[in-house]
């Protein structure tokens, strides 16, 4: 498929989480004009506490500065796990360009405000070791998705995110994600712009809040979701999963992304339509992304 652009995020390479494979699958077969990388492509916390860079992590990377090098104007914009990159932000980096937010136009001259997301959490600014403790709890959920998706296939069923559907039980969790969409429109109503792509909260999603259009491109360790534009400005969500279970023949009743992520994809034109209980505290909830 050949779109505008694509926004993908919260790839987490260096985590054994990160499925480059999936990625992989869906870059060979994507070309676009802009490629987005939303953040936490690498995930600097993961390598620092274990080294788990795989050849996959390398194809993908040498995938991506491949595209950089042809028709693919490529923008990283950094995130809280791949913070390290800030110091090399204005560096020549072999024509990629490396921000910390971007303003995309559109094909039908929309502006969207392209950022991680990650600027909303005060927790990444005061308290860095509740953060890895969040961060560490997140591990462990994913860990039980690896082995549970493991016994699945051996059972002929397809991918299911057990990691996404016992995150968003929690009402404070659904309080996060309010709050967070809420507050990422409130950045892009500051900005001026029509709407706002980010990633951060692993949660795919497009849908209007307060009358600007909300977009997030999800994640490539529990969804493996991308977001992207047509060339004449509409947007599509794009499921890897359930797009590989289709055309295989099996139907979409195989996989779930998890809650929210019902159908294959979600679809938004220029006139898209919008589409206090026990649990974690907000701050634990922020840990984990």
């Amino acid at each position: 498929m050949h779109y505008r652009s694509i926004w993908i995020s919260d790839v987490h390479l260096g985590s054994r989480h990160a499925q480059a494979d999936a990625l992989l699958g869906f870059l060979r077969d994507a070309e676009c004009r802009h490629l987005y990388l939303v953040g936490d492509i690498i995930d600097g916390w993961e390598l620092r506490r274990k080294w788990s860079w795989s050849e996959e992590a390398n194809t993908v990377v040498q995938k991506i500065l491949r595209k950089n090098r042809k028709e693919t104007k490529v923008t990283y914009i950094y995130g809280n796990h791949d913070e390290f990159l800030q110091g090399f932000v204005g560096m020549p980096l072999g024509g990629l360009r490396l921000v910390e937010r971007a303003i995309h136009v559109t094909a039908d001259r929309r502006r969207f405000l392209v950022l991680h997301g990650h600027q909303l959490d005060g927790l990444v600014h005061f308290n860095r070791l509740l953060e890895r403790v969040g961060s560490r709890l997140y591990t462990g959920i994913l860990d039980f998705n690896l082995y549970f998706n493991r016994a699945r296939r051996r059972m002929g069923f397809g991918y299911w995110s057990v990691s996404s559907w016992l995150k968003f039980q929690a009402k404070s969790a659904v309080q996060y994600v309010t709050q967070f969409e809420e507050g990422m429109v409130r950045l892009a109503a500051g900005a001026g712009v029509d709407g706002v792509i980010c990633g951060h909260i692993h949660r795919a999603e497009m849908r209007k809040v307060h009358g600007l259009d909300y977009f997030n491109c999800g994640d490539w360790v529990e969804s493996c979701s991308a977001l992207v534009e047509h060339w004449d400005g509409s947007f599509e969500l794009i499921r890897f999963h359930e797009d590989r279970v289709c055309r295989a023949g099996r139907g979409p009743g195989t996989h779930d992304a998890g809650p929210g992520a019902a159908g294959l994809v979600s679809a938004a034109g220029p006139r898209s339509r919008g589409g206090n209980g026990g649990g974690p505290s907000q701050q634990e909830l922020a840990g984990l992304f």
